[in-house]
């Protein structure tokens, strides 16, 4: 009988951590007792300590099957180096490998094995795992089993029946199902049979969401970029010839960047994957290609060029970025050509009507979300069934945009798109609209009309903007039998008819203005040069081991040193992600690190020495330090620079109103800090 209450000895003394995330104490006890389990959970939310720690805890072998070679080797490494016997089966092992795996197979020693889904085609494979001694099946990217997932892979198939052969327990694991998949991942593993379900919340916090309609691209993703230099992160592109391109752009602007794509040899894509996970600040951009299972902790930014298939390819892409929980940004391009390509391809599928229609509702869940006029996380985690309040951490929240009643003006051109018979795209309904008398409109007498003129209250970039929206909200489609022509919907008869009115964004319409793409710091403005000499000892450490940066320690392990600057072994002990191991091979080296790194004052803080105002400078920082993660210490981490902690001090505001207004300091760190900061300026 295993015991249900696992011992925090080895969360701590293994994984190094004090306690459990929100909603893995739950999930490990009901594995360790040997329940059939279904776990979704964000990106970055702590999955596979789910699975880990009870392999630990539990008697006998336990075999993850898992999508991707990279993410095999990775976590094989990583557990490792945190002292745990654990191995790998794939086409990647070298014959060494291969041989150290059945080693200590034979010797009873191993409890972790990885194999890939593929492995399962040959009837050997449940035999080796019965004589090994499996009693947990461990299947990570679950949803790669359901026919209606983005991901689906025909070998996850094999899996319900090896379950069958060992008569052992599994969980199935995953980061986005949505209903349809939860149904056919219980019906394909477990038979039917309802294993113990966990659905803990799709909100990812410290990611910040933001869409932009595509205005001049290609600089949009390179301004995005040249804001977060000598950061990891991902572009990803449509086509493969885009990918090479935006990749020869951004190294031509100083950016160290790498395709990857289908179209590329399989030693170059191995090759771009080995440096993204080992090199930092190395930009990959890349096709859908590239990504599952990736487990790179210190991803700090996604960006798409191109908007994704669905929502679930969205949530999917995006939970590669700040899975150690340390701030991350992303930003989503899309324009009239990505909705008519994606609705196209949709069309054109071979797929039945039902599965057309579920593939379109979930691509309209997304332009509803790209269109959406107030917080996106709110929406985005309904979808998925969860709620939140508004966030504070998306574009929308910061900048809420302006809106109109856009009914008259959509009337206008679901009335062109019927006067010319449905026959024609976007740039001909605009010609109509605007008056616009072109061999096209005089052949086909389309300036005759009662449409043609009728909107020229907007001009052509005004009416592309509407007609994207309106694609957006599924009023228009393009008819693939017809060339791409835009047919009405039904659901925009109610609004043809005046049943119905219809809001728009204004900022989509109006002249595109230059986007600040300022990068959020990770930490404050005076620890970077700590932070920055922790990141390279530790890319020196990883680079003598020939591993990813992520298996000497994770980014957050890194925040967390350069904010509490432990000064012996018993703190350095106490960090985020530091367990028996990790202390007694990096503690020293670590702690001769901080201990070593000058602290010189920052230059907003020399220009008040010798005055009040230095004191209460100080002072505030105290109070900030104390209150960055609120008061319980669990909450976001917010922070006011050098800068603003100056202005501060020099303003000595004398109310919460009054703090906010000053440069730099906004609403939302006026109500966290702005109690104490106003005590301290009182104390004064």
């Amino acid at each position: 009988m295993h015991d249900p209450q696992p011992s925090l000895s080895v969360l701590s003394g293994v994984f190094g951590f004090d306690s459990f995330r929100d909603g893995q104490k739950e999930v490990v006890e009901a594995i360790i007792t040997g329940k059939d389990t279904l776990v979704i959970m964000p990106t970055g939310g702590g999955k596979s300590l789910c699975y880990q720690l009870p392999a630990l805890c539990r008697d006998g072998l336990t075999v993850v099957i898992s999508p991707l070679i990279a993410l095999m080797r990775d976590q094989v490494r990583a557990l490792r180096a945190a002292g745990v016997e654990a191995a790998a089966l794939s086409s990647g092992n070298t014959e060494e490998e291969t041989e150290n795996a059945f080693r200590m197979m034979e010797a009873g020693r191993l409890k972790i094995l990885y194999i890939a889904p593929e492995r399962l085609k040959n009837p050997a494979t449940s035999r080796m795992l019965r004589r090994a001694g499996t009693t947990l099946i461990a299947v990570d990217e679950a949803h790669c089993i359901s026919q209606w997932g983005h991901d689906f892979r025909p070998d996850y198939l094999r899996l319900g029946t090896l379950r069958k052969d060992l008569g052992v327990p599994l969980v199935a694991l995953t980061a986005t199902a949505d209903a349809e998949t939860r149904a056919e991942i219980v019906n394909r593993l477990f038979d039917g049979i309802r294993p113990a379900t966990f659905l803990h919340g799709f909100d990812r916090p410290n990611l910040y969401l933001a869409f932009a309609p595509k205005n001049q691209p290609r600089r949009q993703i390179l301004s995005f970029v040249a804001a977060r230099p000598r950061q990891s992160g991902i572009v990803y592109c449509a086509s493969r010839n885009k990918c090479e391109n935006l990749a020869t752009a951004l190294r031509a602007e100083g950016h160290r960047a790498i395709p990857y794509h289908a179209g590329m040899e399989r030693a170059a894509r191995c090759l771009a994957e080995t440096r993204f996970q080992r090199e930092d600040g190395l930009i990959m951009v890349a096709t859908i290609a590239f990504g599952m299972g990736i487990d790179k902790p210190d991803i700090r930014w996604i960006a798409h060029a191109d908007l994704p298939k669905s929502i679930e390819a969205y949530y999917q892409e995006i939970g590669r970025a700040g899975r150690d929980g340390a701030p991350a940004d992303t930003l989503t391009l899309y324009g009239a050509e990505d909705i008519r390509l994606r609705r196209s391809q949709i069309d054109e599928g071979r797929a039945p009507p039902e599965r057309k229609e579920a593939d379109h509702a979930r691509l309209n869940a997304l332009l509803g979300l790209a269109e959406a006029r107030r917080c996106r996380r709110r929406i985005l985690l309904r979808y998925f069934g969860d709620e939140a309040d508004r966030c504070n951490n998306c574009d929308l929240c910061i900048m809420p945009p302006g809106i109109f009643d856009g009914t008259q003006a959509v009337r206008k051109a679901l009335s062109a798109a019927l006067r010319t018979g449905e026959w024609f795209g976007a740039g001909h309904l605009i010609d109509v609209l605007t008056g616009n008398t072109t061999d096209k409109i005089r052949n086909r007498k389309h300036n005759d009309l009662p449409t043609f003129g009728a909107g020229q209250e907007y001009d052509r970039r005004q009416w592309q903007a509407i007609f994207r929206q309106m694609l957006g909200y599924d009023l228009f489609r393009p008819d693939p039998a017809r060339h791409g022509a835009l047919r009405m919907t039904e659901t925009a008869r109610p609004i043809l008819r005046g049943e119905e009115s219809i809001e728009l964004r204004q900022d989509t319409i109006s002249q595109a203005k230059g986007r600040d793409w300022r990068v959020k710091a990770i930490v404050a403005e005076e620890d970077e040069p700590l932070f920055a000499a922790l990141k390279a000892k530790r890319r020196e450490l990883a680079e003598a081991m020939n591993a990813p940066a992520y298996v000497v320690f994770p980014d957050i392990t890194l925040i967390e040193m350069t904010r509490a600057r432990p000064q012996n072994p018993d703190e350095f002990a106490r960090l985020p992600g530091v367990g028996r191991k990790k202390l007694e091979r990096y503690g020293k080296i670590f702690l001769q690190v901080i201990n070593g790194a000058s602290e010189e004052m920052h230059p907003a803080r020399r220009k008040l020495a010798g005055r009040e105002s230095g004191t209460l400078f100080d002072r505030l920082q105290a109070a900030q330090v104390r209150l960055a993660r609120g008061k319980n210490g669990f909450d976001k981490y917010l922070s006011c620079d050098s800068r603003t902690l100056a202005r501060i001090a020099a303003q000595r505001p004398a109310s919460i109103p009054e703090l906010s207004r000053i440069a730099g300091v906004g609403d939302v760190n006026a109500e966290r800090f702005g109690k104490a900061f106003l005590a301290e300026i009182t104390d004064e």
